[in-house]
């Protein structure tokens, strides 16, 4: 299996005490295939000091099934404190070791790994307590067989007390005769943060994704867009998705002006399709209201980066080229960064 690509390349993938309290039912029943049974995974408590952030510690948990599953909602539910994770599906066998908790250095833990093993399931939008992604009917992720949820946790206690937090995320599939659309990743990010101080800002990556899918599959492009999440912290806010490079004038595919707290996922009814179009460009904006440059990072830091679902038969990324430098517009009112955009495609194994 081959990875196709375009300039300088970087795989871009979003990020127990407690196993699953439920197993998957895949069997058929005399009507035909049973509906499976929701899952629901706990993990914690976990207990913080005043002040303490940690982010060193991964989570998994076995699906037990032994058959396909087809994801059509994820909900999550935590305590305060957890102040970001980015979960996925792998292989069993991806990460080896007891399930539960576990250092993520000691196993090699990357959400570069992990997506490319795998696939993304579900990323918690900073800070949110209560999340849910759902799609429509028959709308689905679909999971091989044999399979395990990971993520990367950091938590953060900013409070002058002792905390104790937990989380839960509930995994609903549905039954493999009412699945009509199979999604796949899509993910952006612009890694070079520099943004000044006490200044509005905002940065931008533009990516020819027309260009690559007309290499890869030799076509131009025919799938739609289904989600849309975007990830910042404090000092975020807004994003936009933009497709341009059609035929008329450049459109919002989604945007926010949320603050984070709030859940940013946003399921696109109906979903956007892209034909027509050649490029995707995604615009993150800031307001650094400290005296430093602030650069990507946890929680000191900055992020911007999407994750979507689309229906295309590869999963798609693109990231600032690490080669290159931004390029920056001070109009006195917003700094302005943007950035070339490297590309990668990656099939996908239908389970």
């Amino acid at each position: 299996m081959s990875t196709f690509r375009r300039g300088r390349v970087s795989l871009v993938a979003l990020v127990l005490v407690a196993g699953a309290l439920g197993v998957a039912a895949c069997g058929d029943g005399e009507d035909g295939p049973t509906t499976p049974d929701p899952q629901t995974f706990t993990f914690g408590p976990f207990v913080l000091a005043p002040g303490e952030e940690s982010y060193g510690d991964c989570v998994s948990a076995p699906l037990g099934n032994t058959e396909p599953i087809y994801v059509n909602a994820v909900d999550l539910v935590t305590g305060s404190g957890f102040h970001h994770s980015n979960w996925f599906w792998v292989p069993e066998t991806t990460f080896p070791g007891p399930d539960g908790v576990w250092n993520c250095d000691s196993r090699a833990y990357d959400e570069v790994v992990a997506g490319g093993a795998g696939g993304v399931l579900f990323a918690q939008s900073t800070q949110a307590v209560t999340e849910r992604q759902a799609f429509a009917p028959g709308v689905v992720i679909p999971i091989p067989a044999h399979a395990k949820i990971v993520s990367g946790i950091h938590m953060l206690n900013a409070g002058d007390e002792p905390l104790t937090t937990r989380l839960e995320l509930t995994v609903t599939p549905i039954a493999p005769d009412e699945v009509t659309t199979k999604l796949a990743t899509m993910a952006l990010q612009y890694r070079p943060l520099a943004l000044p101080p006490r200044r509005k800002s905002s940065v931008t990556i533009e990516c020819d994704v027309g260009d690559l899918h007309q290499i890869v599959i030799g076509t131009p492009i025919d799938y739609e867009v289904f989600y849309s999440f975007p990830h910042y912290h404090t000092l975020g806010r807004g994003y936009d998705l933009v497709a341009s490079g059609g035929p008329g004038p450049d459109v919002t595919i989604a945007s926010s002006s949320a603050s984070v707290g709030e859940p940013l996922g946003e399921v696109l009814d109906p979903p956007f399709s892209l034909e027509g179009y050649t490029k995707l460009r995604f615009t993150c904006h800031f307001d650094n209201t400290t005296d430093r440059t602030v650069r990507w990072g946890l929680s000191a830091g900055e992020m911007c980066v999407w994750q979507g679902f689309t229906n295309s038969i590869y999963k798609w990324g693109g990231t600032t080229n690490g080669a290159a430098t931004s390029t920056v517009v001070d109009d006195g009112e917003v700094v302005r960064f943007t950035h070339p955009c490297d590309l990668y495609g990656f099939p996908i194994v239908d389970p």
